[in-house]
């Protein structure tokens, strides 16, 4: 349910905060399930909000999606205050749940050589497009919305950098390396030669007759379990987003400063970043165990 208190908030947050659509939608529906919850939430008390919150572990929600729902309420009720519809805040003394830090999927460096052969095997122009997917992916660290909204015109030339425009509009520089640029020019080459002449181009280096003109994240992630059972990967560890995972701690074990890998990231905070120090120091370490001779037990 939305009232007016709710729809004044989530247009303070587009315009003040230049909050993203998804993020608006996540907080209407926070803030809708809070609405209904606690019986209102511009009349609800302190026990009452307490009492909505608590029901959300039972209702089997994760700890993430039960700490967005707290923030968004929360910051609605400051922004209540603020506008002088309440005198009071009830979520202050709420505690946030204890999310923990689950350690993100990585691939080896073998497992991504292994998947790149699988995809070049793929027929048609099926195997160039796969290929210039995951080299562009693995090369830049693109978020898998990043990768399939690029414009063709924005590889035409080959550069060795793409402005990408993030989270929030935020721009950054990804770099390709040769290995990417090789495969997007193959890919080009391919997607050229397949045009209709009748036809009106595509303005996406990866376009779909789906509703968006250009491949989803879903048939992205279809293709790549695909690769993962050629290669012999168990398709459950490999993603779009693992890619991403497996750029940024390859980085890492590779000596980059932790803070390149978190502009290159488009990161805001260096902490989300520092999760990827954990797994690198993790692999360093079963290196060393497994290969070092003072560490062996024989």
């Amino acid at each position: 349910m939305t009232t007016p208190q709710i729809e004044a908030f989530l247009e303070m947050m587009a315009v003040e905060r230049d909050a993203s659509p998804h993020t608006l939608a996540a907080y209407g529906r926070d803030l809708a399930d809070a609405e209904a919850g606690t019986g209102g939430l511009m009349t609800a008390d302190a026990e009452g909000v307490e009492a909505w919150f608590a029901d959300l572990s039972r209702r089997g929600l994760s700890a993430a999606t039960a700490a967005r729902r707290r923030s968004a309420v929360r910051q609605f009720y400051r922004f209540a205050l603020s506008e002088g519809w309440r005198a009071d805040d009830p979520t202050r003394r709420l505690d946030a749940p204890k999310q923990g830090r689950p350690l993100p999927k990585v691939l080896s460096r073998d497992e991504i050589d292994r998947l790149l052969a699988a995809a070049a095997t793929h027929e048609g122009a099926a195997g160039p497009r796969l290929l210039a997917l995951m080299e562009l992916s693995y090369a830049s660290g693109l978020r898998v919305s990043e990768l399939l909204a690029l414009k063709v015109e924005a590889v035409r030339r080959d550069p060795a950098f793409l402005i990408v425009r993030g989270k929030g509009g935020k721009e950054r520089l990804a770099p390709l390396n040769t290995a990417a640029r090789t495969a997007v020019q193959a890919w080009l080459a391919v997607r050229d030669a397949g045009k209709k002449p009748e036809a009106p181009d595509s303005p996406w280096l990866f376009p779909s007759s789906g509703a968006s003109g250009h491949l989803t994240p879903r048939r992205f992630a279809q293709l790549l379990d695909q690769a993962a059972i050629q290669a012999g990967i168990e398709p459950s560890r490999v993603s779009p987003h693992v890619l991403r995972h497996a750029f940024a701690t390859h980085l890492l074990e590779g000596g980059a400063d932790l803070r390149v890998v978190q502009t290159l990231l488009g990161h805001a905070d260096i902490a989300t970043t520092q999760i990827y120090t954990h797994v690198a120091t993790d692999r360093l370490s079963e290196v060393v165990r497994s290969n070092h001779p003072l560490a062996r037990d024989d």
